[in-house]
Protein backbone atom coordinates (compact mmCIF):
# COMPACT_ATOMS: atom_id res chain seq x y z
CA UNK A 1 0.00 0.00 0.00
CA UNK A 2 1.60 3.40 -0.77
CA UNK A 3 1.84 6.02 1.73
CA UNK A 4 -1.05 8.78 1.23
CA UNK A 5 1.90 11.30 1.14
CA UNK A 6 3.28 9.57 -1.58
CA UNK A 7 0.02 9.29 -3.72
CA UNK A 8 0.00 13.01 -3.30
CA UNK A 9 3.38 14.18 -4.44
CA UNK A 10 3.30 11.51 -7.37
CA UNK A 11 0.02 13.21 -8.34
CA UNK A 12 1.17 16.82 -8.08
CA UNK A 13 4.38 16.11 -9.51
CA UNK A 14 2.75 15.12 -12.69
CA UNK A 15 2.23 18.75 -13.34
CA UNK A 16 3.93 22.03 -13.84
CA UNK A 17 4.69 23.78 -10.72
CA UNK A 18 3.60 19.96 -9.15
CA UNK A 19 6.69 19.62 -7.10
CA UNK A 20 6.64 23.44 -5.92
CA UNK A 21 3.11 22.82 -4.84
CA UNK A 22 3.87 19.56 -2.81
CA UNK A 23 7.07 21.78 -1.26
CA UNK A 24 4.62 23.87 -0.23
CA UNK A 25 2.25 22.14 0.91
CA UNK A 26 4.64 19.97 3.33
CA UNK A 27 5.67 23.36 4.46
CA UNK A 28 2.76 24.47 5.31
CA UNK A 29 2.15 21.20 7.52
CA UNK A 30 5.34 22.22 9.37
CA UNK A 31 5.96 25.64 8.78
CA UNK A 32 9.09 25.71 9.94
CA UNK A 33 10.85 24.20 7.38
CA UNK A 34 9.63 27.08 4.90
CA UNK A 35 12.61 28.40 6.57
CA UNK A 36 15.11 26.81 4.21
CA UNK A 37 12.81 26.79 1.22
CA UNK A 38 13.21 23.27 0.35
CA UNK A 39 12.74 21.54 -3.03
CA UNK A 40 11.69 17.67 -2.47
CA UNK A 41 13.64 16.51 -5.70
CA UNK A 42 13.10 12.70 -4.57
CA UNK A 43 10.88 10.80 -2.91
CA UNK A 44 9.55 6.89 -2.66
CA UNK A 45 10.20 4.16 -0.17
CA UNK A 46 13.67 3.77 1.28
CA UNK A 47 14.69 7.30 -0.50
CA UNK A 48 14.19 10.50 -0.38
CA UNK A 49 16.09 13.11 -1.57
CA UNK A 50 16.16 17.08 -1.32
CA UNK A 51 17.43 20.63 -1.85
CA UNK A 52 18.38 23.76 -0.09
CA UNK A 53 19.67 27.15 -2.13
CA UNK A 54 22.27 29.18 -0.72
CA UNK A 55 20.42 32.27 0.12
CA UNK A 56 20.98 35.42 2.36
CA UNK A 57 18.31 33.51 4.94
CA UNK A 58 20.33 30.52 5.52
CA UNK A 59 23.92 32.30 5.24
CA UNK A 60 25.74 32.88 8.56
CA UNK A 61 28.26 35.35 9.66
CA UNK A 62 30.95 33.61 7.61
CA UNK A 63 28.94 33.33 4.60
CA UNK A 64 28.12 29.86 4.61
CA UNK A 65 25.25 27.94 4.74
CA UNK A 66 24.57 28.08 8.66
CA UNK A 67 24.71 24.75 10.66
CA UNK A 68 20.87 24.87 11.47
CA UNK A 69 19.65 25.26 8.12
CA UNK A 70 21.88 22.01 7.32
CA UNK A 71 19.83 20.16 10.50
CA UNK A 72 16.40 21.10 9.09
CA UNK A 73 17.11 19.87 5.41
CA UNK A 74 18.29 17.02 7.50
CA UNK A 75 15.31 16.45 9.53
CA UNK A 76 13.08 17.30 6.51
CA UNK A 77 13.62 14.98 4.34
CA UNK A 78 14.78 12.03 6.89
CA UNK A 79 11.22 12.42 8.08
CA UNK A 80 9.66 12.61 4.52
CA UNK A 81 11.52 9.41 3.86
CA UNK A 82 10.30 7.43 7.14
CA UNK A 83 6.79 8.87 6.35
CA UNK A 84 6.26 6.94 3.08
CA UNK A 85 8.73 4.19 4.16
CA UNK A 86 6.91 2.66 7.11
CA UNK A 87 4.23 0.47 7.01
CA UNK A 88 0.39 2.05 7.26
CA UNK A 89 -0.06 0.12 10.74
CA UNK A 90 3.02 2.33 12.07
CA UNK A 91 3.55 6.06 13.24
CA UNK A 92 7.11 8.16 13.74
CA UNK A 93 8.71 11.01 15.46
CA UNK A 94 12.41 11.87 15.93
CA UNK A 95 13.73 10.54 18.96
CA UNK A 96 17.33 12.26 18.37
CA UNK A 97 20.06 13.56 15.93
CA UNK A 98 23.74 13.06 15.35
CA UNK A 99 25.68 15.49 13.05
CA UNK A 100 29.12 15.77 11.52
CA UNK A 101 29.86 19.33 9.83
CA UNK A 102 32.75 17.85 7.39
CA UNK A 103 33.72 20.99 5.91
CA UNK A 104 32.18 24.83 4.82
CA UNK A 105 28.72 24.23 3.03
CA UNK A 106 28.18 26.89 0.17
CA UNK A 107 26.15 26.84 -3.43
CA UNK A 108 22.82 25.14 -3.35
CA UNK A 109 22.95 21.69 -0.91
CA UNK A 110 21.43 18.10 -1.59
CA UNK A 111 20.11 15.78 0.79
CA UNK A 112 19.72 12.03 0.51
CA UNK A 113 18.08 10.09 3.10
CA UNK A 114 18.09 6.31 3.62
CA UNK A 115 17.34 4.17 6.49
CA UNK A 116 19.77 1.96 7.98
CA UNK A 117 16.85 -1.10 7.42
CA UNK A 118 14.05 -1.50 5.86
CA UNK A 119 11.52 -0.80 8.40
CA UNK A 120 8.41 -2.89 9.24
CA UNK A 121 5.59 -3.73 11.66
CA UNK A 122 5.86 -4.09 15.10
CA UNK A 123 4.03 -4.54 18.21
CA UNK A 124 6.15 -2.64 20.04
CA UNK A 125 8.65 0.54 19.22
CA UNK A 126 12.06 0.29 17.92
CA UNK A 127 14.33 2.66 16.71
CA UNK A 128 14.80 3.72 12.90
CA UNK A 129 18.41 5.02 12.36
CA UNK A 130 17.62 7.22 9.09
CA UNK A 131 21.22 8.48 7.23
CA UNK A 132 21.59 11.72 5.65
CA UNK A 133 24.49 12.71 3.40
CA UNK A 134 25.04 16.55 2.64
CA UNK A 135 26.75 17.33 -0.75
CA UNK A 136 27.21 20.64 -2.43
CA UNK A 137 27.32 21.66 -6.17
CA UNK A 138 30.57 19.69 -6.51
CA UNK A 139 29.59 16.94 -5.12
CA UNK A 140 31.54 17.15 -1.92
CA UNK A 141 29.93 15.66 1.54
CA UNK A 142 29.50 18.68 3.38
CA UNK A 143 27.31 17.20 6.35
CA UNK A 144 26.23 13.76 7.81
CA UNK A 145 23.59 12.73 9.65
CA UNK A 146 21.66 10.07 11.79
CA UNK A 147 18.04 10.60 13.27
CA UNK A 148 16.87 8.14 15.46
CA UNK A 149 13.41 8.12 14.62
CA UNK A 150 11.31 6.21 16.96
CA UNK A 151 8.89 3.91 14.81
CA UNK A 152 5.67 2.64 17.00
CA UNK A 153 2.12 1.23 16.09
CA UNK A 154 -0.56 3.48 15.62
CA UNK A 155 -3.06 3.34 18.92
CA UNK A 156 -6.61 2.84 17.57
CA UNK A 157 -8.74 5.34 16.99
CA UNK A 158 -11.74 5.63 20.28
CA UNK A 159 -14.73 4.90 19.29
CA UNK A 160 -17.58 7.25 20.61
Amino acid sequence: MTAPLLKLRDKLVRWPGGAWLFGFLVCRKAPYFASIAPRITVLRVGHGEATMRHRRAVTNHIGTVHAIALCNLAELIGGLTTEVSIPASMRWIPKGMTVEYLRKATGTMHATATPAFAPHTADAGYALPMQIVVRDTAGDTVFRAEIAMWVSPRTPARGG
